[in-house]
């Protein structure tokens, strides 16, 4: 019976670890997968309760877009400057650097911070509870410094 119940719990955290590394993956590949994309700076205009909008400067003269939108973020206010990459075939750029990167982690950060007390809990690994307890708490204290 406590093997049935240690897979159980196993595959729980398993499915809260993917759940937020697919979520995460969404945004961050492309911070990560950046070379070869459009590349340049949105000056925010206006914002609502999920999306910013604002004047995109593409760092090549050669693209026509002139607009662009953005998720919303503590950090994204009218009249701020953000660095950012285009995903491909659509109108939504990405931050980029080291607040976008973090950013874009965020959701695997909290998934770490869900699975850590049923790994103590659950499965009596009290050390790895632990550390990723700490390895979240690091993620989302780090992105909230970099924003």
């Amino acid at each position: 019976m406590t093997h049935v119940r240690n897979a159980a719990m196993a595959l729980v955290v398993l499915l809260l670890l993917v759940a937020g590394a697919w979520a995460s993956w969404n945004s961050a590949q492309h911070v990560l997968l950046a070379k070869g994309r459009e590349h340049g700076t949105l000056t925010v205009t206006g914002c609502t309760e999920e999306r910013c909008s604002g004047r995109y400067t593409p760092e090549d003269p050669s693209s026509t877009r002139r607009s662009l939108t953005i998720a919303r973020s503590v950090a994204a206010e009218p009249g701020a400057t953000i660095p950012v990459v285009v995903k491909p075939g659509t109108d939504e750029g990405v931050r980029t650097g080291w607040g976008g990167g973090l950013h874009a982690w965020l959701p695997l950060g909290g998934a770490l911070l869900l699975a850590a007390p049923l790994i103590g809990g659950g499965l009596r690994l009290s050390r790895t509870a632990w550390s990723v307890a700490g390895a979240g708490g690091a993620l989302l204290v780090a992105a909230f410094f970099a924003l």
